[in-house]
């Protein structure tokens, strides 16, 4: 029986001991081994090194502080609260182990950590994209999944706990020893600055504490961004007066980052398409000139990218995005509409209801369903680009007695998973997209040769707009590319920065003379010392370039 003394060092609700002299041995040893198993699952979620980090042997050989208190904490609670500590601590730990999953997720797609405020509302649109990409059944999976790992990180971590609980008790006085002994070297490693003394959960903790406090702040802060604008309240006749009779397309070139002009990796079959590309522009008396914008986001979340472009404020999480669409905030497109362009959107990856519509304010939307594809699909994207900017060209330029247009246009051919890429084909056979179900239209690449993937796809989308600018272009089109943002890491690798190309390409010398200050370099790709601009800069220099001549009388209307 065991004694007085022995009763009072065990907690409320967990097993005294093992009962060591009366089961087999084969049953001790595996007792010995879930308990050691529990006790490095709780290591390793207090220790778990952040994904922005480089993951080395030693980055995991840390002495956790927090392992240490709550150990001292279990030494020293009454029976009753230990039992409370371990019920407790499980369900903390095993939420803390989520939250490090969910970063690691993230800083893989998004370079960035998870939001605990505002990126739930992404998971609708992580369901949206497998869905689009993999089919129903494969986005109900993936959801599943996903469910399960969440659950089956809480259930581990809480039968964890509870395990090393039971056995710190039991083994009290070991246990003291232990953590007074890796106190000590917590702290003299601690005042000599080596790495082996870790606090980073509850530098993590602190981090995601901050990060809500600063969203609330924010909110307010963004408000009064949004009614500051020295352009909200300019007549139609004083906006955008050196562009008038101008065909203005602009297109954001999905994952089209740096990276793909800069690491050679990609560059060695993005360069020669630019390159090329300008070759052939240039013979037919085109101009290009080219710079870099910092993009809000990495890896996905186009949607803040266009945002921040065409409102001129800096839009990067979804509080900013949704309080932009709830404003009366003049974008770009909304100041070419106010100057007499017919205003269009071309949105063929907009496959449900789009409440952005409202805030953008198009005087035309073409949706997926609207541009009438009847081809197969390629990967996440459901048309080719080639077949959207076709569409756009037939729709809505093709006419001679027409008014100006001034279109967005997002090109998706180069949206991830990259395991199809469409050829560019002649214009004149595009017709209504089924010639893009015949296998000799489409490049099939590896589901692992992400890099390889992304770089034909880029080439592709670029290879099109050059040829769509050869093919229907004319002194009046002006067609400005940029990309949305950079593709994730593990195209780019870890440390890339947030920059995106951004062109302007037009055969009249007047558009360049408006932005000879700019210091764009010529050509189609922009070089390291191109100049690189925050993207929410581009709204205001813009309207200030193509604003009326400083002493000049404001021109009339286009059209």
């Amino acid at each position: 029986m065991p004694s007085r003394a022995d009763a009072e060092r065990t907690p409320a609700g967990l097993d005294p001991h093992d009962g060591a002299g009366t089961r087999p041995r084969w049953r001790r040893l595996g007792a010995g081994a879930l308990t050691a198993l529990a006790g490095l699952l709780v290591f390793a979620v207090l220790v778990a090194p952040d994904p922005a980090d480089r993951v080395t042997a030693g980055s995991v050989l840390r002495i956790p502080l927090e392992g240490l208190l709550g150990l001292a904490l279990l030494l020293a609670l009454p029976p009753r609260g230990r039992r409370v500590a371990a019920l407790v601590a499980g369900p903390v730990l095993g939420a803390l182990a989520v939250l490090k999953v969910a970063d690691l997720g993230f800083y893989a797609t998004l370079a960035r950590p998870f939001d605990l405020v505002l990126d739930w509302a992404l998971l609708d649109d992580a369901f949206g994209f497998v869905r689009d990409a993999a089919g129903r059944a494969g986005a109900v999976g993936a959801a599943a999944g996903v469910a399960l790992l969440a659950a089956a990180l809480l259930l581990s971590m809480t039968f964890a706990v509870r395990r090393v609980a039971r056995a710190v008790v039991r083994h009290d006085r070991a246990a003291t020893r232990t953590v007074a002994a890796l106190t000590v070297a917590w702290v003299a490693c601690a005042a000599f600055g080596v790495p082996v003394a870790d606090s980073g959960t509850s530098a993590l903790v602190g981090a995601n504490a901050a990060q809500v406090r600063e969203r609330l702040r924010d909110r307010g802060a963004f408000a009064g961004q949004l009614t500051a604008d020295r352009f909200r309240d300019v007549p139609g006749d004083q906006l955008l007066t050196g562009l008038r009779g101008k065909d203005v397309v602009l297109t954001f070139v999905e994952s089209y980052g740096r990276s793909a002009i800069e690491d050679p990796g990609l560059a060695s079959e993005v360069d020669p398409v630019l390159d090329a590309g300008y070759g052939r522009l240039r013979a037919q008396g085109y101009a290009a000139r080219s710079g870099f914008l910092t993009s809000p986001t990495a890896g996905g979340g186009s949607w803040l990218a266009h945002d921040t472009l065409l409102s001129g404020l800096w839009t990067d999480n979804e509080q900013r995005h949704r309080a932009l669409l709830a404003s009366d905030r003049l974008t770009l497109n909304g100041a070419f509409r106010r100057a007499g362009w017919r205003t269009v959107g071309v949105m063929p990856a907009t496959t449900q209801p789009w409440p952005e519509g409202a805030f953008f304010g198009y005087d035309r939307y073409y949706d997926s369903a609207g541009l009438d594809y009847r081809g197969t699909k390629f990967g996440y994207a459901p048309m080719p680009d080639q077949y959207t900017l076709a569409q756009f060209q037939h729709a809505e330029r093709a006419g001679a007695d027409r008014p100006p247009v001034m279109a967005e246009i997002p090109l998706i051919s180069s949206h991830s998973p990259w395991t199809a890429v469409p050829r560019l084909i002649g214009w004149d056979d595009v017709g209504d997209g089924s010639v893009f179900a015949q296998a000799s239209n489409r490049v099939q690449s590896p589901p692992d040769a992400a890099r390889a993937g992304y770089r034909r796809a880029i080439a592709y989308s670029l290879d099109t707009l050059v040829s769509y600018v050869e093919t229907y272009g004319d002194d009046n089109l002006v067609l400005v590319f940029l990309g949305d943002h950079q593709p994730a890491p593990v195209v780019t690798g870890p440390d890339a920065s947030r920059d995106v190309p951004i062109t302007i390409v037009a055969r009249d010398p007047a558009v360049f003379d408006r932005i000879s200050d700019w210091g764009w370099q010529e050509g189609l790709r922009p070089g390291p010392a191109a100049p690189v601009w925050p993207m929410d800069a581009f709204r205001d220099r813009f309207l200030t370039a193509f604003g009326p001549a400083p002493g000049a009388p404001a021109d009339h209307p286009a059209g």
